[in-house]
């Protein structure tokens, strides 16, 4: 069996010394979890250029990391393993071009109920159309999933 690839996607203006980039880092320490800059243009190379040539890729991507996870899956679906998407940021227009896609690989996403940033009804809807095997889970929590994240069965969610 190939070997498989963690990579952790942060936010927006989150890097890779946020809390959850933190958290995979300890318990993680083979996951790749780089700090992405500039626009979703030169962010999506560089996620690119870290993944190319790698297989049994397993994704995780926070807010508009969770975009960026999404369009790379759409563009690499034989070497996703499965997707684990936070608050994923599907909503925002650089996603509409692919409203027509459809991702297979497995995707779990967690998404707060009061999340006042990436509001949970745009992206529901989204996300049932767009992943064909998904497992959607609205939690009591907010954009950041200060309660959900933590005890969250990363070792599952991550084998």
């Amino acid at each position: 069996m190939a070997e498989s690839t963690r990579i952790f996607i942060h936010g927006l203006e989150s890097s890779n010394k946020g809390t959850k980039a933190v958290f995979f880092r300890e318990r993680y320490p083979d996951m790749i979890i780089p700090t992405f800059t500039g626009d979703l243009q030169e962010r999506m190379k560089r996620l690119e250029g870290i993944l190319s040539g790698k297989s049994g890729i397993r994704l995780v991507g926070s807010s508009f990391g969770g975009l960026m996870a999404s369009l790379f899956a759409i563009m690499n679906q034989t070497s996703i393993e499965k997707m684990i998407l936070l608050s994923p940021a599907i909503n925002l227009m650089e996603f509409a071009a692919h409203k027509n896609e459809t991702i297979s690989v497995p995707v779990w996403i967690y998404h707060g109920s009061a999340d006042e940033v990436i509001p949970l009804a745009e992206v529901e809807p989204i996300a049932r159309k767009t992943f064909n095997n998904l497992s959607f889970n609205a939690v009591d929590d907010d954009h950041f999933l200060h309660k959900t994240f933590m005890s969250l069965d990363w070792e599952s969610l991550l084998s």
